[in-house]
């Protein structure tokens, strides 16, 4: 048993079923600050912490925001900030995690919306999401990188994605592929389960600056089919449409929880060098008090995330975008303040402001959402 197995085994925590909001949160701190804190620098070099997940899924974290344990986004946003404010990966791990459980309960194959979304949410099994490339596509900024094409019994899937997170084989993923039309448009998207088996090809990314443990692959299909019984949704849109707004407000969790630590770090070294840290900009306090009016910002649009407005969804993009903005002051800060020793390879801050950049910059990134949000108040909404 490794160390980090043996931290998890030695937390205590007690199996539930569908626990109120402050036992879900308090399990997930005992994981948050002790194994998941000591095994961050392990995570951001490239541990991929399935046994992590395996344990947040055991304290319904990873299921919280599903309409059979309640919908509780709020809940599944907060357990996210938790993680998060000790390991960024695991933060984008769950929101990964959260999204493919949005796509299963959708489906209205009951093989992927039953038994398999139970597992799925239990942390028992693992499947992320393939949506970067098409969220794009619909928007109008890309071209659908995937094609299907209708044959009897299902479709036929080819391209390649350049990278797709928290997969590996004998897990699966949520992908989505533009129908091509004779005048080379598309006439649709379909949204499907896709298994890591050996229909599809797996290939190494290049190295990133951090976020190493996500399990991150590039992947290619050729002449991949499809069955019926398997699509999630067809066309895609309808499904995109109901969870859209869930998509983006669970990045959020991602990014308070850097935010959480990176005033974590600068209040660490606070005895030390505070008489001289407060002739810098963005100070902890100052922080707290923007990440607490944002926390309240997003719990509220938590709330009501089937709303469907106009005006809904360009708060619930703004707040995305507040969110990514002050992830890349906190960490920079965080950095200010510790000086040389947060400038270390392995130094906490360090690590954070490769995982702030990273929550700027993941889809959708600060220029797509503003993007959309510039579409949305001209009333050009995309199809």
């Amino acid at each position: 048993m490794t160390a980090l197995a043996m931290d998890l085994s030695s937390a205590g925590l007690p199996p539930s079923a569908l626990p109120d909001d402050a036992t879900v949160l308090a399990q997930v701190a005992i994981i948050a600050d002790g194994p998941l804190r000591n095994a961050a620098r392990e995570i951001d070099e490239g541990h991929y912490p399935l046994e992590i997940m395996t344990a947040l899924g055991g304290t319904g974290a990873l299921g919280a925001h599903l309409r059979h344990n309640g919908g509780r986004l709020g809940l599944a946003i907060a357990a996210m900030q938790t993680a998060s404010r000790a390991c960024g990966s695991t933060g984008f791990l769950m929101w990964a995690h959260d999204v493919c459980g949005l796509y299963l309960e959708g489906s209205d194959n009951p093989a992927l919306s039953s038994s398999l979304l139970e597992t799925h949410s239990a942390g028992l099994t693992f499947g992320g999401t393939a949506l970067s490339n098409p969220v794009k596509a619909v928007a109008g900024i890309e071209d659908f990188l995937l094609r299907a094409r209708r044959v009897p019994g299902g479709y036929i899937v080819t391209g390649a994605l350049p990278w797709v997170s928290h997969i590996a084989s004998g897990q699966y993923f949520g992908g989505m592929a533009g129908v091509p039309k004779a005048d080379g448009g598309f006439s649709h998207a379909i949204l499907f389960f896709m298994r890591c088996d050996d229909r599809i090809a797996l290939r190494p990314c290049p190295r990133f600056s951090g976020m190493e443990g996500t399990s991150t692959w590039s992947v290619r299909f050729d002449e991949v089919f499809v069955p019926d019984a398997e699509v999630i949704a067809d066309p895609a849109q309808l499904l995109l449409g109901r969870i859209r707004e869930a998509f983006i407000l669970l990045q959020t969790g991602m990014a308070m929880g850097i935010i959480e630590g990176s005033i974590n770090d600068m209040r660490d070294v606070e005895g030390q060098l505070g008489h001289v840290n407060r002739f810098l900009s963005d100070r902890p306090d100052e922080l707290t008090g923007e990440l607490a009016e944002l926390r309240t910002r997003i719990m509220r649009l938590a709330e009501t995330p089937e709303d469907g407005s106009t005006d809904y969804m360009v708060d619930v993009l703004d707040a995305r975008c507040q969110a990514s903005d002050l992830c890349l002051r906190a960490s920079q800060s965080a950095l200010l303040h510790q000086g040389a020793r947060g400038y270390l390879h392995a130094a906490a801050p360090q690590r954070r402001v490769r995982e702030a950049h990273f929550a700027a910059i993941v889809t959708p990134a600060i220029k797509h959402l503003r993007w959309e949000m510039a579409r949305l108040l001209r009333d050009e909404v995309p199809a």
